[in-house]
């Protein structure tokens, strides 16, 4: 994407240091056979029934773009670590692989991979960085808005959280996952430029503070944003209120205000007695919002209690996903030179071999999901999708439009147990296909053959 910060052009060190030596040791020692990794988590964080994928158009654009420049490979240079060979391979690298990974937008479960690369070894490992940074951020953050959507049970949700996100990538980043799991706007402008999200906001205490009483800073903001949504607790929430009343009794027809906005204090009987006054005003088309440190379960206890609430303004909790902050996430080698390869550390679980996930919906709902071999042919609906092939997108950039329908869609088959803020009832059911059960266990005992066979030649 043109406009974003970092991308393949610019970003080609935003790597870890082993991800580069790996990639000069698999070049010295002649290992340039296609490797396949793939991205998965091992387990759901505490309170979540699933997690929303993002992230993968980020992938699709530093692969398709990732060039060392000079000022890189001068760099390297200069660190003494890296070979002449090895930086000329850098100087022409150009990726030639392929990214098989899931639309934005769509709800997946442990073990199963959100994006899979096979490419020549070094080129492979070279991207992990990337794309564990991408698709962890974005999909912890994308499944954190998803719950605040649910909670607010169809009212809108605006983010908030530019401000405590960490770094501007990041909050770039995350603006688009936000409104991807269903966010109707953001307060973030350049992500309103980048990708055409909404964007909203009201007004800050500091305007009210500079003014010498409430109501004229009120009238002064009105008079140059008439349609605004006015923020009513500087001083005191109620007296606010109350001059909200009086500036649309000075303005009669002219009152254009849409609403006010509660930042602090008890928000559900602050809203209930502002809807009071404001219906006793003749003021019923003014709307409440409400903002301050809010979460999904703080939301959620909000819209079940009943509140006269129309909207809500979520930051922090929702910019750094304050509960679940993180994946136990992994990019992992499954195969080597067309053989399948794992982990058998103790905790730790991998699955060989390039895979397909295979999701069953009966009458709308989503009933279990199948991971297969990706060369099988199994009943359901195939998730992951080809995004690039021989280093060439073979999906073309989605517009955000499509990821958020499809965020929607895909959410609404979930069992409502495990859409809930509060999952019950068993996991989602992903069970593995015969044929990679059986590739498996001949992996494993492959692995330990050979280990066995070493170990008797040392004897």
């Amino acid at each position: 994407m043109s406009d974003a910060f970092l991308s393949g052009r610019n970003a080609a060190l935003f790597t870890d240091l082993y991800e580069l030596t790996m990639a000069q040791a698999y070049l010295a020692a002649g290992m340039v056979d296609p490797a396949t990794f793939s991205l998965y988590y091992r387990t759901l964080p505490e309170r979540r029934g699933y997690v929303l994928s993002c992230g993968i158009e980020d992938v699709a654009d530093f692969v398709t773009e990732l060039r060392f420049s000079d000022s890189d490979l001068a760099y390297l240079e200069q660190t003494g670590l890296f070979s002449g060979h090895f930086l000329d391979y850098l100087a022409a690298l150009r990726f030639t692989g392929d990214v098989y990974g899931l639309p934005d937008g769509m709800p997946v479960f442990p073990l199963e991979p959100l994006v899979e690369v096979t490419a020549p070894a070094p080129q492979a490992q070279i991207l992990e960085t990337w794309v564990l940074n991408q698709m962890h951020a974005q999909s912890v953050l994308a499944t954190k808005a998803s719950r605040v959507v649910a909670a607010a049970r169809g009212r809108p949700v605006l983010d908030f959280g530019l401000r405590r996100i960490h770094g501007a990538d990041g909050g770039l980043k995350a603006a688009r996952a936000f409104y991807i799991a269903g966010v109707q706007a953001t307060s973030n402008v350049l992500a309103g430029k980048v990708y055409g999200i909404p964007i909203a906001g009201t007004m800050a205490h500091s305007f009210v503070q500079a003014h010498e009483d409430e109501l004229a800073a009120f009238r002064a903001f009105v008079a140059e944003f008439p349609d605004t949504v006015l923020l009513v607790d500087t001083y005191d929430t109620l007296r606010g209120v109350d001059n909200v009343v009086r500036l649309a009794r000075e303005l009669g027809d002219g009152f254009r205000v849409r609403g006010v906005r509660l930042d602090s204090g008890d928000l559900g009987p602050l809203a209930r007695e502002a809807r009071r006054r404001l219906d006793a005003a003749g003021l019923g088309d003014v709307q409440i919002f409400v903002s301050g440190g809010l979460d999904e379960y703080e939301v959620d206890a909000l819209m079940a209690a009943g509140f006269p609430i129309d909207g809500f303004g979520v930051g922090t909790a929702m910019g750094v996903s304050t509960d679940a902050p993180v994946l136990d996430m992994a990019y992992k080698l499954v195969a080597y030179a067309g053989e399948g390869r794992m982990k058998l550390s103790t905790g730790k679980p991998s699955l060989p071999g390039a895979k397909q996930i295979f999701r069953h919906v009966e009458g709308g709902v989503a009933t279990g999901d199948t991971l297969g071999r990706r060369d099988e042919a199994l009943n359901g609906t195939p998730l992951l999708e080809p995004i690039v092939v021989g280093g060439r997108r073979v999906r073309a950039p989605e517009p955000i439009e499509a990821a958020r329908q499809r965020a929607a869609a895909a959410l609404g088959t979930l069992p409502a147990d495990l859409r809930g803020i509060e999952p019950r009832g068993a996991p989602y059911p992903v069970r593995l296909s015969p044929a990679l059960e059986r590739h498996r266990d001949e992996v494993r005992q492959r692995i330990l053959a050979r280990a066995t066979a070493d170990e008797e030649s040392v004897r």
